[in-house]
């Protein structure tokens, strides 16, 4: 497996989308006295996503998210300094929840939507009409 800082997010994250800690302890590499308030595995939403400046860290790939508000900096006087992309991964929609709620419980397992082909009504009427043959 890679290191997290091995991961280029460069593409891969936009405000407004769902992200999960992956990398949530303090980070000495980091040089700053905040304390990340981050929770590996917890879901956070992206609020802010830009390219930072820090003194001593340069420019990094910085996300800041929905409920934490990292206030200013005793030293260096960073203002709400964003957490560094690295610490983060898209959070993945799964598809295959559906047919995994089938094999937790299928006695009682109820499926959203019709199950098979929708098909139209039974009334009789061509399903696929045919072309008029057209003259040129």
């Amino acid at each position: 497996m890679s290191n997290n800082d091995d991961f280029d997010p460069t593409h891969k994250f936009h405000v407004g989308q769902d992200v999960v800690c992956v990398k949530a302890d303090y980070d000495p590499a980091q040089r700053t006295t905040i304390t990340p308030e981050l929770a590996a595995g917890q879901v956070y939403k992206i609020r802010w996503l830009g390219i930072y400046s820090h003194y001593l860290d340069g420019e990094y790939l910085g996300i800041r998210v929905e409920g934490i508000d990292r206030g200013t900096c005793k030293f260096w006087g960073d203002v709400d300094q964003p957490f560094r992309a690295s610490r983060f991964r898209p959070v993945v929609p799964d598809k295959l929840a559906s047919l995994k709620n089938i094999v937790a419980d299928p006695d009682g397992y109820k499926p959203g939507a019709p199950e098979g082909p929708v098909r139209s009504p039974d009334d009789g009427s061509q399903r696929v009409k045919e072309r008029e043959k057209e003259e040129v």
